[in-house]
């Protein structure tokens, strides 16, 4: 990640909501990092910054981070390897951020497990706000209703933000979280696309947009388990979730 991908920006004034959230930054730009970390600090976040794959995969482990914001080219291990042992064991936020800005990198990314991705030159504001938005849509930014869904097999628990099938837990990035709740709270009925690609970021579902199917894919290896899938395809319509007796 090279600094001159830090393109001229206003700095919007901190919030309170975002006061010591913690951000690792996982960059081999040193320049960049220390430029970001002045950036977010200003805005009332904390900042760690490392330079590898291999140390930012492990400091993303220890669960010190509310999100990590991860370049795609690391020396010692790749960004996009290093998504893929997280998700192994963690669903802390990603966002990808990395000049690999081809639609099949993206895609790659965002299979990976990313729940979001923003390529270079960048506008900090636009980082900013995109972080804030995934803290928002992963609960950290403040307290979530106490309340549990319950379809067929699954059961989710809205507060703590955990996924169960057959009461096991299921490790889901934040992005899968929120498709699978979308279709348990709709269970029985098709959620279209375009409902669900407004629920996740805030605009209309484009005729040639592949990510919403890449992570509906993520999520059937994580949950069809069952001989009935419980999430059917409607061909041109949506998806709909199979109320099964368990």
């Amino acid at each position: 990640m090279k600094s001159a991908a830090m393109a001229p920006h206003t700095q919007p004034a901190a919030s309170d909501a975002w006061t010591n959230r913690a951000i690792l930054l996982v960059d081999d730009d040193v320049e960049l990092c220390a430029l970001a970390r002045e950036y977010f600090t200003n805005n009332g976040f904390k900042v760690d910054c490392v330079h590898n794959g291999r140390d930012g995969l492990a400091r993303a482990l220890r669960e010190e981070h509310d999100l990590v914001i991860l370049d795609g080219m690391l020396p010692v291990l790749d960004g996009f390897e290093v998504l893929r042992q997280l998700r192994k064991r963690s669903s802390i936020p990603v966002i990808m951020l990395t000049a690999r800005a081809r639609e099949r990198d993206r895609i790659t990314g965002l299979d990976a497990g990313a729940d979001d991705y923003l390529p270079k030159p960048f506008a900090p504001d636009e980082l900013s706000a995109r972080v804030r938005a995934v803290l928002r849509r992963s609960g950290i930014s403040g307290q979530l209703q106490r309340e549990v869904l319950r379809a067929g097999p699954v059961e989710i628990d809205i507060a703590s933000r955990v996924a169960r099938l057959s009461g096991q837990t299921i490790v889901l990035t934040e992005i899968e979280f929120q498709i699978l709740e979308l279709l348990v709270r709709h269970a029985g009925r098709v959620v279209t696309r375009d409902e669900i690609t407004a629920a996740l970021h805030q605009r209309e579902s484009t005729p040639h947009e592949r990510s919403l199917d890449v992570h509906v894919s993520h999520l059937r290896k994580k949950i069809d388990r069952a001989a009935v899938p419980l999430i059917h395809t409607v061909r041109g319509a949506g998806y709909t979730f199979n109320v099964l007796e368990t």
